[in-house]
């Protein structure tokens, strides 16, 4: 392989990405190992190796006694055509050997217009795309992360989906697969339904109706008749990886990760990772102090950002940033917390962050009125936003973010232009706290189109057409005349077919083999993204985008996920589904428990915060 890549990396940008090598990359011995395991991120490198998930499961199979566990990236546009070129099939980082090596190959797959690359790193490892024309001796196709809560459109491809937390689901399948080496593959699948959290698409039959709509989904051959998630039951003591791989070219997130806590207290209604990742469990102050130095030691980085999904929730955060900073400041390691929330940031969470180097502040407030921040359950109101500002504004920031959708459940023209008014009251205020300050003010907003996702109060609602869509981008934009306000939209197009993959069935199936086949592979760069390519193959097999995407559903509607489940009861979010139509708020989990279901999964006896 090395001769091999000697001859095309010259040709290619960024041939870093490709070779290994890294500082802390783990290396046995192939032929002293029992089982192998190619670990994919459907991305590029610079996009996996920010991953903290696959740090985590990299590390945790590498610690497995008999388990070597390698990294693969999808390739850029320039690498695979000249691996196609060359004859040179997908390969992992760390051997250099090819996937049709392993016994397992597992995608990590967090976003749904990564699945055209689940398919393209499958072709170009010479690997059958469809699991019914993968015979005995081809590896065991697998695959996890929050796309598994509806992986109905990959059905067809993948052999193994595994719902939830991986760190103790997945070493139990690897034992498994590593147990029953030598049987056929059926009774290997069969044996792996009876794991809890794993999903076998093949032990399942799916009946439509004539409407298009699901009629059923049964079980076959003793599967379950409900796949419920797993969750890591002791988080405080649970794998995290301290002795990262160090890239050796910059990725997104080039710094130390540390993982504060999972799940999150909140209920925004939009909001999938803060349903399927319930309930909270979180680690104690000292030991993520003890975590971060160590993985700071480890690796050389110069900073390090705390992450969850809701970082300023954290109870022990100032006793963490104290802790961290003792030791982070003698060394000039600079200290970001990203996923803060306008309710509770404060000048002391501030001071402590900025103490090495400063940076700006980014928040979502997700809608610009607050009928409509009721409405999706964000408890944050404009003066909470207006003091958070005025908070940064006083503490010498002169930069702001701020995120928004467009297109939510009974969004109005007022709540569209509401955003636009948010704006121009902190452009007011910027006015009064800084009237001495050299330099300007610069409010960058974004909206994107809101997506529809599973097992959310939000699942059964319709998006809004592209059309639509950029209709309320044209009157927000025209409602803009400050030059301290800048303006960005995400495109309409990529969001509708995220739509239609995120609440698709399994005849989607044959649109993602042909967009493939036609070209399609890194379906989120805008480089790549074909709409016209997408459209091309619904029509070629007869279904209509608008169908999965801007179709409401009814309550008593078979969705295509409603065998599978992340905890929290479908009749909990169809009552807050009838909340939001109310404009009524569902206090966060920390003030009152409301029920969800999901803290029954936790064996600790519910929710830990």
């Amino acid at each position: 392989m090395q001769h091999k890549l000697e001859r095309i990396l010259p040709k290619v940008q960024k041939p870093a990405r490709y070779t290994g090598g890294e500082y802390n990359q783990v290396l046995k011995d192939s032929s002293k190992v029992d089982l192998r395991f190619a670990l994919c991120f459907p991305d590029t490198y610079e996009i996996g190796m920010s991953n903290l998930g696959l740090k985590i499961l990299y590390g945790v199979l590498n610690n497995m006694s008999g388990v070597w566990c390698e990294r693969v990236f999808a390739p850029w546009g320039d690498m695979e055509e000249e691996m196609r070129k060359n004859s040179i099939p997908l390969y992992a980082l760390e051997s250099g050997d090819e996937l049709r090596e392993f016994d397992i190959i597992g995608f990590s797959i967090g976003y749904e217009m990564a699945y055209t690359n689940v398919l393209n790193m499958l072709d170009l490892s010479n690997i059958p795309l469809r699991s019914a024309e993968r015979g005995e001796d081809f590896p065991l196709i697998i695959a996890g992360g929050t796309c598994a809560f509806n992986p109905e459109p990959l059905a067809d491809f993948i052999d193994v989906f595994l719902l939830g937390e991986g760190e103790d689901l997945l070493p139990e399948l690897v034992s498994l697969v590593h147990d029953m080496k030598g049987s056929d593959r059926l009774s290997l699948l069969k044996a792996a339904a009876k794991l809890e959290g794993v999903y076998i698409p093949t032990l399942y039959d799916v009946e439509y109706n004539d409407d298009g709509t699901v009629k059923s989904i049964v079980p076959h051959d003793g599967a379950p008749a409900v796949v419920t998630k797993r969750i890591v039951q002791d988080f405080e003591n649970s794998y995290f990886p301290t002795e990262t791989i160090v890239p050796s070219t910059e990725i997104v997130h080039d710094r130390t990760v540390l993982e504060l806590f999972r799940g999150c207290i909140r209920g925004c209604r939009f909001c999938q990772a803060g349903y399927v990742y319930r309930p909270v469990r979180s680690r104690s102050a000292e030991k993520l102090r003890e975590l971060g130095v160590s993985a700071l030691k480890n690796s050389g980085y110069q900073e390090i950002g705390l992450s969850s999904l809701s970082t300023s929730d954290y109870r022990g955060l100032r006793e963490l940033c104290d802790g961290l900073l003792d030791w982070c400041e003698p060394r000039n390691v600079s200290l970001s917390l990203p996923s803060l929330r306008a309710d509770n940031f404060s000048m002391e969470i501030m001071e402590r962050v900025q103490k090495v180097r400063k940076s700006g502040l980014t928040f979502a407030p997700e809608a610009g009125s607050q009928r409509l921040r009721n409405v999706i359950n964000k408890n944050v109101t404009e003066e909470d936003i207006l003091n958070t500002c005025r908070t940064a504004f006083e503490g010498g920031r002169n930069s702001v973010k701020l995120y928004f959708m467009l297109g939510l459940p009974t969004e109005t023209d007022e709540d569209v232009l509401a955003i636009a008014e948010l704006a121009y009251k902190i452009v007011r205020l910027w006015k009064d706290c800084a009237k001495n300050r050299a330099g300007g003010l610069r409010i960058t907003l974004s909206t994107a189109c809101f997506v529809p996702k599973p097992m959310t109060p939000f699942q059964w609602e319709a998006q809004v057409t592209a059309e639509e869509y950029m209709r309320r981008v044209k009157l927000l934009c025209d409602s803009m005349r400050s030059r301290a306000i800048s303006y960005n939209w995400h495109d309409a197009e990529t969001s509708i077919i995220e739509a239609v993959l995120s609440r698709g069935d399994r005849r989607l199936g044959r649109v993602l083999e042909e967009v493939q086949k036609t070209g399609g592979r890194m379906e989120s760069w805008s480089e790549y993204f074909s709409f016209e390519r997408w459209a091309s193959a619904f029509e070629k097999y007869g279904l209509n985008p608008a169908f999965y995407a801007n179709r409401e559903r009814s309550r008593d509607e078979v969705l295509p996920w409603c065998h599978l489940t992340a905890g929290v009861t479908e009749d909990f979010l169809w009552s807050e589904r009838e909340a939001a139509y109310r404009g009524e708020i569902t206090p966060d989990c920390r003030v009152q428990c409301t029920g969800c279901g999901a803290n029954l999964l936790y064996k600790g006896g519910g929710c830990d915060d």
